[in-house]
């Protein structure tokens, strides 16, 4: 089952990613920030991580680039999930190293065959 972290500082928005994953194969874990988040990545396993952008303290952008140099979660997935839904936004999620990018509000139809799409890419490319 792939386990997804979803790292939000509104509990609203998390509670929504959840509601949408659960029951549909996901095991998931969340965090309030992007520090809590990245211990949980370093404690335990993750497959997918939904990134809220803009956060209190460090953003998803600054965790996302800091995990991409690590030689343990180089290849996790990442997905920016914000409200920002300008072509600049999306760009600097991806120069960020996210794999994808979803603007609030989330379209639940198209998530998670998006996720279950980068999961099989992932596997492919290992």
């Amino acid at each position: 089952m792939p386990r997804v972290l979803i790292i939000d500082d509104n509990a609203l928005n998390k509670k929504l990613l959840t509601t949408i994953l659960n029951g549909r194969g996901f095991e998931i874990e969340s965090a309030d920030s992007a520090e809590s988040g990245r211990e949980i990545l370093n404690t335990s396993r993750i497959d997918i991580v939904l990134m809220d952008v803009r956060m209190p303290g460090m953003d998803g952008l600054e965790l996302t680039r800091l995990l991409r140099v690590e030689p343990t979660h180089r290849s996790l997935i990442i997905v920016a999930i914000t409200a920002n839904a300008m072509s600049t936004d999306r760009d600097a999620a991806i120069a960020a190293g996210c794999d994808a990018y979803v603007s609030k509000p989330i379209e639940t139809a198209s998530l998670v065959p998006l996720l279950v799409g980068l999961l099989a890419s992932r596997s492919i490319e290992r």
